[in-house]
C-alpha cells in the first residue's frame, strides 16, 4: 500500500515537475529574505536538480509504464509533455524516438515512423545495451509496407549483422531476407535464410506459424 501512494506521488511529482520548480524558486527566494539562507539554498539545489530531470527525463517514465500496462492513450498524452526531446539524456532520447515510433506504426504513419527510428539511430548510445539491430530491423520492415525492398533488404542485412538479440525478432529478419531473396530469385541464399530462421528457435505463434507455411513451398524452389 505503501509502496502504491510513493507511486502516485512520484507519477504526481513528474507530471507537474514544472510547477514544483517553479514553487521551489519561489520558497527559496523567500526563505532568502525572511526566513535561513541554508535553507533558501536546498530549494535552489532542488529546483536545479528538477530542471535537470525536467528536460533530461521528461515524462518518459510515465510512456514506458503506461505502454506496459497498454494504456496508449495514456502514453501519447505523457510523451507529448516532452517538448525538448533532443535535450533528453541519450538512453531516454534514443527510447522516446523508438516509442514515437511504435505509435506512428500504430496508426500507419509510416514516414513519421522512419523519420523517427532514424532519430533513434543518430543518439547511437549503447549505455542501455546496443539496440542498433532492432532499431534497423524496424527501419527494414518500414521500408518494405512502403514497398521499397532494395532498402528493406540493406537494412535487414545491416541488422543481423550488428545482432538481434531477440530471438522472434531475428527469425523475423531472417524470413523477410528469405522472401526478399526469392523475389529475387536467389533462391540458394533464400534458403540458408529459412535455415537461419528456423535456427533462431522463435517462440511467437505469428512467426512459427510463417516457418511452417514456407517450409511447404522451400523444398520446391529451384537450386
Amino acid at each position: 500500500m505503501r509502496q502504491f501512494e510513493s507511486m502516485k506521488v512520484l507519477n504526481f511529482y513528474i507530471v507537474h515537475r514544472i510547477w514544483f520548480i517553479f514553487g521551489l524558486i519561489a520558497f527559496g527566494i523567500a526563505s532568502h529574505i525572511w526566513l535561513d539562507g541554508v535553507l533558501a539554498w536546498i530549494c535552489y539545489i532542488l529546483a536545479a536538480i528538477s530542471v535537470l530531470l525536467y528536460f533530461m527525463v521528461g515524462t518518459m517514465r510515465l510512456v514506458q509504464q503506461s505502454v506496459m500496462e497498454g494504456d496508449v492513450d495514456a502514453a501519447v498524452r505523457y510523451i507529448k509533455m516532452i517538448k525538448f526531446p533532443k535535450l533528453l539524456f541519450k538512453p531516454v532520447r534514443q527510447a522516446y524516438f523508438m516509442l514515437q515510433s511504435n505509435l506512428a506504426l500504430a496508426h500507419e504513419d509510416l514516414d513519421t515512423a522512419e523519420q523517427n527510428i532514424r532519430e533513434s539511430l543518430k543518439t547511437n548510445s549503447t549505455l542501455a545495451g546496443d539496440v542498433r539491430g532492432t532499431n534497423l530491423l524496424q527501419l527494414g520492415m518500414v521500408q518494405l509496407r512502403k514497398g521499397n525492398s532494395k532498402e528493406a533488404r540493406k537494412h535487414l542485412l545491416e541488422a543481423v549483422k550488428l545482432g538481434i538479440p531477440d530471438k522472434d525478432n531475428l527469425a523475423a529478419a531472417y524470413l523477410q531476407l528469405c522472401s526478399i531473396e526469392i523475389q529475387r530469385q536467389q533462391y540458394r541464399v533464400a534458403k540458408e535464410y529459412f535455415k537461419r530462421a528456423k535456427a533462431a528457435k522463435p517462440k511467437n505463434e505469428e512467426i512459427v506459424s510463417q516457418i511452417q507455411q514456407l517450409e511447404k513451398q522451400i523444398p520446391r524452389l529451384p537450386g
